[in-house]
């Protein structure tokens, strides 16, 4: 076989896996969502659930049933898909952007912005309502990245990996040490936010997640129209120039996107961290270098853990339930440590 024609194992094979593997994540996300839908915190059986469904009378006339599964399991089911695909797709963007393997979406200031947003909310508007809570947080979120891409688009390096890093860990600092200045006098305040900073998806309901689904849409088109851009960047800002891209301009577009996606995340289940820095590693495994079949399959593989830890939330603990960013970070710790000692994995990341 001539170099450069393609083996079994090269970029051509890599690339026809993400059919398939786009289509068994799918399937796998359809089976995880009945499941969510089956298993609660509350003390109706799986199969009681199973019965109204598929339609049973007894079942369907029970409005505890209904209020279990139509009123919290769904909504939950449904924002633990969007807040997945959010932070798989956002994190991809980063990573491919900044060709830092370890960048994730808090990069960009978007969870101390929202952070710094719900206790300004909290305590001077007495934002207490869930509903209220999310504004304030997708607020904070993209108002903060708004701030990051402001500061890093002037100059002669404009939208470089390095000053976008510098201006969204500039900006978190601030908005962390101001977050802890209100919260030093209000205890009442500290009390809710202390709920909604450990990352939960539990009060959720359809009618908050309706108005992010816009939002989610346009930065979910706009990542995908960055997937040829960001390939020529993986091959060095010389060579996207040489190929008509302008990678200043390109990352500042991604940076959009990526604020977009995580404020929309971190508006519904607070911050969550390690999905958006595992997801992509995953995916490249899967397709290697297709930055569009990256950017498809973060998202639906961190849908996918995303309804996992969702339905292990309500029931390590039960009757109580654990949040969702806990055990995330339980099985993320691990994986991220075990991913810095593998030289492949590291190499692989920094692609």
């Amino acid at each position: 076989m001539k170099p450069g024609s393609g083996g079994p194992t090269g970029p051509p094979a890599q690339g026809r896996t993400a059919v398939p593997a786009t289509a068994a994540l799918l399937v796998l996300m359809s089976a995880l969502c009945l499941l969510s839908l089956l298993i609660g915190t509350g003390s109706s059986s799986p199969a009681r659930a199973w019965d109204y469904l598929v339609g049973h009378g007894s079942a369907r006339a029970d409005p505890r049933l209904r209020l279990a599964v139509v009123d919290v399991r769904l909504p939950r089911t449904l924002a633990a898909v969007m807040v997945g695909v959010c932070l798989g797709a956002a994190g991809c963007l980063l990573q491919a952007a900044t060709r830092n393997p370890l960048a994730e979406t808090g990069l960009l200031g978007v969870n101390s912005g929202a952070a710094f947003a719900v206790v300004v909310g909290l305590t001077f508007f007495d934002a207490s309502s869930p509903t209220a809570l999310l504004v304030w947080a997708l607020f904070g979120g993209m108002a903060a990245s708004a701030v990051v891409l402001l500061l890093a688009a002037g100059g002669r390096a404009a939208g470089s990996p390095l000053r976008l890093v510098l201006a969204g860990s500039a900006l978190g600092a601030t908005f962390h040490g101001m977050t802890s200045y209100v919260l030093l006098g209000t205890r009442s305040t500290f009390d809710v936010y202390r709920y909604w900073t450990i990352g939960s998806l539990a009060g959720v309901s359809t009618f908050e997640l309706v108005p992010l689904l816009p939002l989610v849409a346009v930065g979910l088109l706009v990542a995908l129209g960055c997937a040829r851009p960001l390939s020529a960047l993986g091959l060095g800002d010389d060579s996207a120039r040489s190929l008509g891209h302008h990678p200043g301009r390109v990352r500042l577009v991604v940076a959009g996107a990526v604020s977009l996606l995580a404020g929309c995340a971190v508006a519904v289940a607070g911050p969550i961290a390690f999905l958006g820095l595992l997801a992509p590693y995953a995916a490249r495994a899967v397709v290697g270098a297709s930055m569009g079949g990256q950017l498809v399959l973060s998202a639906l593989i961190a849908a996918d853990v995303m309804i996992v830890a969702d339905i292990l939330a309500r029931v390590v603990i039960r009757p109580w339930e654990a949040p969702v960013s806990v055990l995330l970070a339980f099985v993320g710790g691990p994986l991220l440590i075990w991913i810095a000692r593998s030289s492949r994995l590291s190499t692989a990341g920094a692609a």
